[in-house]
């Protein structure tokens, strides 16, 4: 009896543990202080710096828009191809060496650049080299779409390609399915490019001082990575239900052999 007892203990002991838990489920909490409002100024982004293979679009607009067809891409004919394509084929992808190649300009390096600033250097660059300031010319530089992947645990892992300046880390989740029940929402890694190689970052997203994180935005080429919690490797259930039908099934299994060991 006394080790029939010993075995319940340790099942009552196991469903306790083994489901999981409200607090880990909730995003942004207070966990600092206990208050009705929650108030966070979110720190300005920071300028993107533009990195190797990044597509910049590119388009120059003067008074006679004929004297630029050669700088401006064409592929938006092709009404049949993704937008994601086009912007592959008629961007300027940025080479190993930070440079792009523009026409009758040749090789521009705009690695660590902003885009304001890659678009004041081509500006200043075509009126020194091919027209004139009564050109009135209007150039824009910006990134071919946030592209970023998102693995483990969310709906629908893959890469993604956002058509946004500026993605926070539960846009970028929101985009591929949410996090499964049984991903650590206390600890997501941001996998980040950076010019000396890629760095590893830590969001607790059930915190909501996760808003102050200089990585709460993600950047292009950034990989989301969720990992399971321990219950999924357990297999005993995620919600208290799930639980007890394990525990049940464990508990019939060891009553019966109980049982056998004493006919």
């Amino acid at each position: 009896m006394k080790r029939f007892f010993l075995v319940m203990g340790l099942i009552l002991s196991s469903l306790l543990t083994s489901c999981i838990p409200q607090k880990d489920l909730v995003y942004l909490q207070n966990k600092s202080t206990a208050t009705d409002s929650i108030q966070r100024m979110v720190e300005q982004q920071k300028p993107y710096r533009v990195q190797i293979n990044d597509i910049l679009n590119i388009r120059l607009k003067v008074l006679d828009q004929e004297n630029v067809n050669i700088f401006n891409p064409i592929g938006e004919e092709n009404l049949n191809a993704s937008a994601a394509e086009r912007a592959y084929f008629d961007g300027f992808t940025v080479d190993v060496h930070g440079s792009i190649k523009i026409p009758e300009l040749g090789t521009v390096n705009v690695l660590g650049y902003t885009t304001a600033e890659i678009e004041e250097h081509i500006k200043q660059r075509l009126l020194d080299e091919q027209f004139k300031e009564t050109a009135n010319m209007f150039v824009t530089v910006k990134l071919s779409g946030l592209r970023y992947s998102a693995m483990g645990e969310v709906g629908s892992p893959g890469s993604q390609i956002l058509f946004q300046e500026r993605v926070d880390i539960f846009q970028a989740i929101a985009n591929v399915g949410e996090i499964e029940m049984t991903g650590d929402r206390k600890d997501v890694l941001i996998i980040r490019q950076y010019p000396q190689g890629q760095q590893i970052h830590h969001l607790d997203l059930t915190d909501v001082n996760v808003m102050n994180s200089p990585y709460y935005y993600i950047q292009p080429n950034d990989m989301i990575y969720v990992k399971p919690l321990k219950q999924k490797s357990w297999g005993t259930g995620t919600t208290g239900r799930e639980t007890l039908v394990t525990i049940v099934s464990v508990l019939s299994l060891v009553t019966t052999t109980i049982l056998l060991l004493r006919l």
